[in-house]
């Protein structure tokens, strides 16, 4: 599993501007007005060779200025979801009384904290760095988030007090499955259908399943297990704090799945937000497989399920490899018609395609349409190879990698995919200088 560093603290300490140094991205808006970010903000970042999710807080304030309450609660889920945390300070103001609220606040959470004192522009200023001791939080950490000074010193004690990665649990045959979809879409009473026991509570309540759950079970002499989790609301509702719901739970189910089975609810017909669930499991690269749940719910005709696939076609365009699955989990109608599906997702997703014949596709591929002028050159394929599955990847070795253009580079996907199939999956592909 993933694990998950959140940068927590008073606002207008530069929390948004050391966040988006880390992940190498203006994501969080950063702005001199306090209280600006008033929801959690995740993304992935990458230090040394690790790889961990990161959250963005809104500042902590005990006054009674608007959406105080609200901020103090994400941060509170966000410090109980997290790894690491990393308290982030202001060192032209010094010490205040709400930096050693939050820090009392850290002390019951007893997770690892990294003590970063932020703006830090000037070599004068670490002679301030002495009365942050007395937060009682260790060693502070000089940073100049605007400037990326003292940045590194910060990731190598975070990379440090990481958990050790537990071994995975299954084998390589066993068929990871997570739903994901928002609230009261049907995930729980799916999950029941297809392992064929009540071990997960069904409810008409938004969020009552709030961890993932692994249930392993054998159909047919092939193990899968599936991670059910809780639904994903929009980032812009405030979560209760006793729900502990985290869009990061759902997030590491999907990281540890195989195949991630997007519910869609036909009753209520695709919404953004089903976009938004589907966009997190294709960003982490799994196979996915569209499942409109509730079909028999709904009234039909000849055409229905083309208006639908045409549908989720125009609002799913990135995943037009998808396959689209058409059940009621409650009544168990075309519940028989998934596994086949899910069968043939998984091999696809796990497959490997013989080098020689890869070369013999991309070399067809580039006769057929020759590559156009771009950035001052024209591309060169020379060798072609997988490099890995789960997702199937590959790298394409060229005379220099700004000479393709994007299109160029999906019509490759899409020639590879004609060729070998891989409906389900992603494609990766990768281009290397031969040089």
């Amino acid at each position: 599993m993933i694990p998950t560093v959140a940068v927590v603290g008073r606002p207008n300490v530069g929390k948004s501007t050391l966040f988006n140094r880390i992940i190498g991205q203006r994501l969080s808006i950063t702005d001199e007005t306090p209280g600006l970010t008033r929801d959690r903000i995740y993304a992935r970042a990458e230090w040394l060779t690790r790889t961990f999710n990161i959250v963005d807080t809104g500042g902590i304030d005990f006054d009674d200025a608007p959406f105080v309450h609200d901020i103090k609660a994400q941060t509170e889920i966000a410090i109980d979801e997290a790894d690491v945390i990393i308290f982030t300070v202001d060192v032209k103001v010094g010490v205040t009384e709400e930096d050693a609220m939050v820090a009392r606040m850290l002390y019951k959470a007893e997770k690892p904290v990294i003590l970063a004192v932020n703006k830090v522009d000037d070599i004068l200023l670490k002679n301030a760095l002495y009365e942050f001791y007395a937060l009682g939080l260790g060693d502070p950490y000089p940073v100049s988030a605007a400037h990326g000074v003292g940045l590194g010193d910060v990731l190598d004690e975070v990379i440090k007090s990481f958990p050790e990665m537990p071994e995975e649990p299954y084998d390589e045959d066993t068929i990871r499955l997570c739903l994901i979809g928002r609230p009261n879409v049907g995930k729980s009473t799916l999950m029941n259908t297809l392992i064929g026991e009540e071990r997960v509570i069904v409810s008409e309540i938004e969020g009552t399943t709030r961890d993932a759950i692994d249930s392993v079970f054998t159909k047919d002499d092939q193990e899968y297990a599936i991670i059910d989790t809780a639904g994903l609301r929009r980032r812009g509702k405030v979560y209760e704090k006793a729900e502990k719901y985290s869009v990061l739970r759902a997030m590491s189910a999907i990281e540890r799945s195989d195949i991630a089975l997007v519910l869609i609810d036909a009753e209520v017909g695709i919404i953004e937000q089903d976009k938004k669930v589907a966009g997190y499991a294709f960003e982490a690269g799994k196979a996915v497989i569209i499942i409109v749940n509730k079909w028999d719910s709904i009234e039909k005709d000849n055409h229905t399920m083309n208006k639908w696939e045409d549908e989720i076609r125009a609002h799913f365009q990135f995943l037009t490899f998808a396959p689209i699955i058409y059940l009621s989990a409650l009544t168990k109608s075309r519940v028989s018609t998934l596994f086949p599906v899910i069968n043939t997702v998984f091999d696809n997703y796990t497959k490997r395609v013989k080098t020689s014949v890869l070369n013999d596709v991309i070399n067809d591929a580039v006769h057929l349409n020759p590559p156009k002028s771009h950035n001052g050159g024209v591309i060169k394929v020379y060798y072609a190879t997988q490099v890995d599955a789960r997702p199937p990847t590959f790298v394409l070795f060229v005379n220099n990698i700004d000479w393709m253009h994007f299109t160029y580079k999906r019509y490759m996907q899409n020639q590879i995919r004609k060729a070998f199939g891989f409906e389900g999956s992603p494609i990766n592909i990768i281009l290397r200088r031969r040089d």
